[in-house]
């Protein structure tokens, strides 16, 4: 053999374990059901037809697709909350994630609820209408605590591991 072949050979052997090495970009299952459907799209998700995002791409490397993380009852009404995050380094930051929440109301629709850059800690202390107090949480220490004011999540204090911060 040659030494071009044994160039061209070696070559090739190189690429493909850098190819290998490369994650791939995972392709999320498009929603289970029409609830999860709408769900995204009252977040203001949008179907890529390789999942939902929110559309923050600019860098070329669109977000992981939005998942719904959990469905408690936050506030005692007996219907469900969904809390949808997306990650991603680029349209995020340090923190690499958002977070939507949405509340089911009577008539079966979703409300947006909250919508912030950062890691949802729902908390034990409670705002009007009995939702918990939200602790956002992200790269550093005294991270913001919003309060359900009846109409919105507004800010209330900042705190870290339970404590006011001074």
């Amino acid at each position: 053999m040659g030494r071009k072949h044994r160039t061209t050979i070696a070559t090739l052997a190189m690429s493909a374990a850098l190819a290998a090495s490369v994650p791939s970009p995972t392709l999320a299952a498009p929603a289970r059901t029409a609830a999860d459907a709408a769900i995204f799209r009252a977040a203001g998700l949008k179907n890529n037809g390789r999942g939902w995002t929110s559309g923050c791409d600019e860098s070329g490397q669109p977000p992981s697709p939005a998942t719904i993380d959990e469905r408690p009852d936050l506030n005692g009404d007996g219907r469900p909350e969904a809390v949808v995050s997306e990650s991603s380094g680029y349209c995020y930051g340090n923190t690499g994630q958002a977070f939507w929440l949405l509340s089911q109301q009577a008539d079966g629709s979703w409300k947006l609820m909250a919508h912030e850059t950062g890691i949802p800690e729902f908390l034990a202390s409670k705002g009007a209408g009995g939702w918990p107090d939200l602790s956002v949480g992200g790269p550093g220490f005294c991270f913001p605590v919003l309060r359900w004011n009846g109409r919105n999540y507004a800010f209330h204090r900042r705190a870290y591991e339970g404590k006011p911060c001074r």
